[in-house]
């Protein structure tokens, strides 16, 4: 394969997991100022990461990376990751809250989503790279190498 199509794919492949992540993160997001307001913030952020990440694991797998079912090795992977980004962002707002105790919803968002798409860009180059790298053994069945050859004939 020529390096504009590699590139091409890669391209069309963090589309997809820059969509649906931020899409899940928006989500992620409301779930969370609705849950902080009755239990503690890193407690809630916590719960919606677990959440998010289950489903953001089987959508990128599937769709992002044409890969797919994780099955638990990817679940487990994809879990590491995450917990990377919660640490992140709960210091990134834990931050904030110490700086600016008096910060407002909008600045504490605007901090938790900056941080959220860093961690973002990270992961996707975990995931893509040593999750769910091309050649990695796929559980599929038949219509899922069918969608990978139609995928690989449009790049």
């Amino acid at each position: 394969m020529n390096s504009l199509r590699l590139i091409r794919r890669h391209a069309v492949a963090f589309g997809r997991f820059a969509g649906l992540g931020s899409v899940l993160t928006l989500a992620a997001s409301a779930a969370l100022v609705l849950l902080s307001q009755w239990i503690p913030w890193t407690v809630a952020n916590a719960l919606t990461t677990v959440v998010s990440t289950v489903v953001a694991t089987e959508l990128h797998a599937r769709v992002s990376f044409r890969h797919g079912r994780p099955g638990l090795a990817g679940h487990l992977k994809s879990a590491a990751t995450m917990t990377l980004g919660w640490l992140v962002t709960s210091a990134a707002v834990g931050a904030l809250a110490a700086l600016r105790p008096d910060a407002g919803l909008v600045l504490q968002q605007t901090v938790y989503l900056s941080a959220t798409a860093l961690v973002g860009i990270g992961r996707y180059a975990v995931l893509r790279l040593a999750v769910f790298a091309e050649g990695t053994p796929r559980s599929g069945t038949g219509s899922d190498i069918r969608l990978r050859a139609a995928y690989d004939a449009a790049a």
